[in-house]
């Protein structure tokens, strides 16, 4: 892998995106050592289609305030420009043409993503598409009976690495790399609530507060009915 550009796509609905979101783009940029990371915010997310979602405007606002002192981090709207809902097997496969043989791809994903990955469009060309990153978080478990044999086979454990090993930089072909970098619990649920308390101690933990400004200026989830 070494001698290229290493760019990691980070999708997601970001609703909102929060500190834990900013952490774990910047601790894999550093432990990666990614050139660009892009966020990739969701039209609609295949499996929250019944769920009330912020206007994308918004959201990619959002992203574009909690990222803006950070040059490696970007927004990327490619998602949000599509008429229709994308799924993560399409968008890996675009950037896979764009960028060619130009550069190392990687997917950052959450524990939580990887307990339903066997439910995503197309997972197992997912999986080989680029390199993907699976950051553990409290209360889930990476299990990797969920897949199969072959797919574990380019699996590389990397809890417990501080800095990035030499298995990342001479890795042959696309490889799944768990780490435990950053072990934050947020939760946009958890961030909604606080905002329809106007909980200011707790937005102050979780949310940039140029995001928390921008929320309140444009009175967003005031009418969330999340318990």
């Amino acid at each position: 892998m070494s001698g290229r550009n290493r760019i990691a796509i980070y999708g997601g609905t970001f609703d909102p995106v929060h500190l834990a979101h900013v952490e774990v783009a910047k601790r894999i940029s550093q432990l990666f050592e990614i050139d660009k990371l892009l966020f990739v915010p969701a039209q609609v997310a295949p499996h929250k289609l019944n769920l009330p979602v912020t206007p994308a405007i918004h959201r990619y606002a959002m992203l574009v305030l909690a990222t803006q002192q950070d040059p490696r981090l970007r927004v990327s709207t490619f998602e949000l420009d599509a008429p229709d809902r994308r799924y993560t097997v399409d968008t890996l496969a675009h950037y896979k043409s764009e960028f060619g043989e130009s550069a190392d791809l990687f997917f950052v994903m959450g524990a939580d993503s990887w307990s339903e990955i066997t439910t995503w469009r197309g997972w197992e060309r997912l999986l080989a598409l680029v390199n993907h990153i699976v950051v553990t978080r409290p209360g889930y478990d990476i299990n990797l009976d969920l897949v199969n044999s072959s797919v574990r086979e380019r699996v590389v454990d990397l809890r417990g690495s501080t800095q990035i090993p030499k298995v990342v930089k001479e890795a042959a072909g696309e490889k799944i790399f768990i780490t435990d970098a950053v072990m934050l619990a947020n939760s946009a649920t958890q961030i909604r609530r606080a905002l329809r308390e106007d909980d200011r101690s707790q937005l102050t933990r979780l949310v940039p507060s140029s995001v928390t400004d921008y929320i309140r200026k444009y009175e967003l989830y005031r009418k969330s009915n999340e318990a």
